[in-house]
């Protein structure tokens, strides 16, 4: 079995090693990460798939990514400079630099598609708010919901597998609802409340459009008077409301 995750000496190949060119075509990138090409630790001069099988055998000191220069390819076995990789973050994305912008407030890149994302400080800088595990450095890819906060795709997955829409940081809805909604309205107006209720009112606060409104307060839901929402949770009146 080839011992996919260790770090690979090239200098045993001058006579042409069948072995040593048997492991790295045979096996793209390791158990971490799959890539055509491996880099050459600054710290140890030692050639590795990836920064995890670097520190998982060398248990002295850990891998400045940043600090990397070189890699070889897994095709040719060329050393060569790095390149398509982000000068900002040290992170390389495949499909090339012009595929990808840098925004300097989130601190990460981006798809160009994503010129309209909200913007917040350090976003990817943050454990994922499901599994608790850092996203910068995380194998795992990120989804962007329209709130901005970042999520593991996979977390996010699980949260719809699990019927939870929202954003588990600040509640927005990550999906469209409108049909949601919809049928919510159906299933209200065919269950009216007791007379005693009908025409009790609550304060709620949208946590999609985060506006205040009075509504007829239901035990299937409360609906937001601005952006005909579900998503909602009860609040205080406005202290201009004087009540």
């Amino acid at each position: 079995m080839t011992d996919v995750g260790k770090s690979v000496d090239l200098s045993s190949s001058e006579s042409g090693s069948e072995d040593t060119e048997c492991e790295i075509k045979s096996n793209y990138g390791c158990n971490h990460y799959k890539r055509r090409c491996l880099f050459v630790s600054p710290c140890c001069g030692k050639i590795y798939p990836c920064r995890l099988c670097h520190d998982e055998e060398i248990t002295s000191h850990s891998l400045d990514r940043h600090a990397v220069r070189e890699i070889v390819c897994s095709e040719c076995k060329e050393r060569q400079l790095i390149s398509k990789k982000c000068t900002k973050c040290g992170i390389c994305r495949v499909g090339g630099r012009d595929n990808f912008f840098h925004c300097e407030k989130c601190g990460l890149c981006l798809p160009k598609d994503k010129t309209t994302h909200k913007c917040i400080e350090k976003a990817s800088h943050t454990n994922c708010p499901v599994c608790m595990e850092d996203i910068h450095t995380s194998r795992d890819t990120a989804h962007i919901p329209t709130c901005g906060h970042l999520i593991h795709s996979l977390c996010y997955k699980r949260l719809l597998r699990m019927g939870d829409y929202r954003c588990p940081i600040c509640g927005v809805s990550t999906v469209a609802m409108n049909s949601t909604w919809e049928m919510m309205d159906e299933e209200i107006a065919s269950t009216p409340m007791p007379p005693e209720y009908a025409d009790h009112k609550v304060w709620i606060l949208c946590k999609d459009c985060h506006s205040v409104s009075e509504v007829r307060f239901h035990v299937l839901g409360l609906k937001c008077m601005k952006c005909n929402s579900y998503n909602t949770c009860g609040t205080s009146a406005p202290e201009s409301t004087g009540s």
